[in-house]
């Protein structure tokens, strides 16, 4: 899903000369604390609640206040990933969108991206999620990938973290579309890989077959 596709049609853009009591009204409206503001179709940076009231002034127009987020914005054909980066980097709930000539389309809300990263197969998909730890140096999704799938496992989605503790480690989340990772997770460790948390159903059928038996027992079958 691309940056296009996540605008909010809702959520109008404020112009410098608007005064502040319609950017009020908009945000209860809304329910937003933040609203962008544009000027001839050019995004200029965001304007938030919290602002205006600091001002005390609701006649004050939208320009003479000191806008936030400026650079808070990505191209139109970005990822969505690449949204969640920016709003993350900017703090910010709202993130502008901006065509190929730098011009805005509209901003994407925070709820919006999550909510389209929550329909997404890494999301959605029925599998089991593996944490491994590693030295950075030592990453290799090529690698990982071809060991993965010798246990007929897909890799349906990955994301990779800072260990805040040591700059050389990572810590690698990689969602699988196998419930059962018993056999994945011991191929990894016989490589050497460390396994820091796992997430997955066991298979049961052992302990079926452990019931399967005791009742033929029983029944002298």
């Amino acid at each position: 899903m691309i940056a296009e596709e996540l605008i909010n049609l809702m959520i109008p853009a404020l112009k410098p000369g608007d005064k502040a009591e319609k950017a009020i009204v908009w945000m209860e409206e809304l329910k937003t604390n933040q609203l962008p503001v544009i000027e001839h179709k050019f995004f200029k940076g965001l304007i938030s609640e919290d602002i205006i009231l600091e001002g005390n002034d609701l006649d004050r127009e939208i320009g003479n206040f000191k806008l936030i987020a400026e650079h808070c914005f990505v191209n139109e054909d970005q990822h969505l990933f690449d949204v969640i980066r920016v709003a993350q980097e900017c703090a910010s709930e709202l993130v502008a969108i901006l065509n190929s000539k730098g011009e805005f389309l509209g901003v994407s809300r925070h709820e919006d991206t999550m909510k389209a990263f929550a329909n997404t197969l890494t999301v959605q998909g029925a599998g089991g999620i593996i944490v491994l730890e590693m030295r950075y140096m030592d990453y290799s999704m090529a690698e990982l990938s071809r060991l993965i799938e010798s246990d007929d496992a897909k890799i349906l989605g990955s994301f990779l973290g800072a260990d805040h503790q040591n700059a050389n480690m990572v810590f690698l989340t990689l969602k699988l579309n196998k419930q059962d990772l018993t056999s994945v997770i011991a191929t990894l460790e016989r490589f050497g890989y460390k396994i820091v948390a796992k997430f997955h159903e066991k298979n049961n059928f052992d302990r079926e077959r452990e019931r399967l038996d005791n009742l033929l027992n029983y029944l002298k079958i």
